[in-house]
């Protein structure tokens, strides 16, 4: 089908809806409107497996399900079972549920360089959290950041570094500084500039893959520089600071304990979250005893508020959180989504050569977090490339902000998805001979998720 024949009048409809009532039309900047085409962002019925429908009856293949959260696929019974188990037994109480003692044994069996766990909601409430607790323990204020990733928490503390910095106070942004990924030498001169004042370095434990669904790619590495996680721990112990690593992304995906399980280099704290719950709504804190504990009962320190939320320990997400470890560790998840990733890359790769623009668009990453660069005739990143793409994949039936796969991927949706790729690279090489997208795009082009004006 032509991109000009996919019509979506009832998500048109519904996205204004949205916008009217919720601002900027979705409870998550990257799944707005402003992501895709114009007049081409479908709004979700539901989802099974690999494949979401929206309300027009139009089924697609998915990728980066719900923003890599969802890695078993949607709508997965043995997550369902378990959390249909706790449904009918209630969902929340004034004390502790026996759930709880088991999800955090669970969590910690299997992420074994953890030695307590606190869950919460959401990432950026446990990033918060670590940040919190390495300023309490260090009695310092600075937090330094690895600014070659995207996203750490949507408090002051990261949001004012953004461009979408309005609402937080000056003195607050003062207070984080940056790193560059990979480089020892930067990030020594760093502390050394600010001795005794950085109380932590967080970051993602791998190179920067992605800034955010339709937001110019960079640099991406997808893997450890050898040597470099080594070296920050080094560095961290040497200058008293507490090591940070955020596995929202690479917890499960790079190894069912994350990249520190699949690299063996141990931070004082680290987060997790997406994958954690397949689609229901939990994160954890982990850490060292000695740190974890300045948040509980058993020390007599000063108290660190540490994490406190009503909904944390929800019964039903805490069990949809150990059947997802469970499904990892007994079915091998992390290799099919690693074997699934590679085919699929290797379709994409093949494809995008064959038809001339294997320069201008570019798969990179792990193969289990694949992303795509669309560059432009100069080899520019492009957001108007990236709109006549996600024009063409939207036409063919996939529904790709990103290449990750989850396991309910099958080799006929990665062949599916290679061939509409292959009809949409050779529009993208009429618009690099033309040298102009414009005639393909139908529409303002797709914008970057972070920006200062709306």
């Amino acid at each position: 089908m032509d991109a000009e024949e996919l019509l979506l009048p009832r998500s048109q409809l519904a996205n204004e809806r949205l916008h009217a009532m919720i601002p900027g039309g979705a409870h998550t900047y990257a799944k707005g409107d402003d992501q895709y085409p114009e007049n081409l962002a479908p709004v979700i019925s539901h989802g099974r497996g690999a494949h979401v429908w929206d309300i027009d009856d139009n089924r697609y293949i998915e990728y980066g399900s719900g923003l890599r959260s969802v890695s078993l696929g949607h709508a997965h019974p043995r997550v369902l079972e378990a959390v249909r188990r706790e449904l009918d037994r209630g969902s929340n109480f004034v004390r502790p549920s026996i759930v709880e003692v088991e999800a955090a044994e669970r969590f910690l069996a299997t992420v074994p360089t953890a030695d307590m766990v606190k869950f919460a909601k959401n990432g950026s409430d446990v990033t918060t959290a670590a940040v919190r607790l390495a300023r309490a323990v260090t009695g310092r204020t600075r937090v330094a950041i690895c600014g070659d990733h995207p996203f750490f928490s949507v408090d002051d503390w990261f949001i004012g570094t953004s461009p979408m910095s309005a609402g937080v106070p000056a003195a607050t942004t003062e207070l984080t500084v940056a790193f560059p990924y990979g480089d020892l030498a930067a990030t020594e001169e760093l502390l050394t500039r600010y001795q005794d004042e950085v109380a932590c370095l967080i970051l993602e434990p791998v190179g920067h893959t992605e800034p955010f669904p339709g937001s110019p790619l960079r640099s991406s590495r997808g893997h450890s520089t050898p040597g470099y996680l080594a070296g920050l721990r080094e560095l961290a112990d040497r200058h008293g600071c507490v090591l940070i690593f955020d596995e929202m992304i690479t917890g499960l995906r790079w190894s069912e304990a994350g990249a520190q399980g699949l690299y063996g280099v141990v931070p004082d704290l680290s987060t997790f979250g997406k994958a954690l719950g397949n689609g229901f709504a939990v994160s954890a804190l982990a850490g060292r005893r000695d740190l974890m504990e300045r948040g509980g009962l058993r020390h007599s320190s000063e108290r660190v508020f540490l994490l406190s939320t009503t909904h944390g320990a929800e019964t039903h997400s805490l069990a949809a959180a150990m059947a997802v470890l469970t499904t990892y560790v007994e079915e091998g998840i992390t290799a099919q989504l690693h074997a699934l990733g590679e085919r699929l890359a290797a379709g994409v790769r093949e494809a995008a050569a064959s038809m001339g623009v294997g320069d201008h668009i570019v798969v990179r990453g792990r193969a289990s977090n694949l992303v795509f660069a669309t560059l432009d005739e100069n080899g520019q990143p492009s957001q108007q490339y990236r709109t006549l793409f996600l024009r063409r994949l939207l036409a063919g039936g996939v529904l790709a902000p990103s290449f990750v796969v989850s396991s309910a991927i099958d080799d006929a949706d990665i062949d599916r998805t290679v061939d509409v790729v292959a009809q949409a690279c050779a529009v993208y090489r009429k618009a690099l001979d033309a040298a102009d997208p414009t005639p393909w795009l139908a529409g303002r082009p797709v914008k970057p998720v972070f920006r200062r004006l709306a």
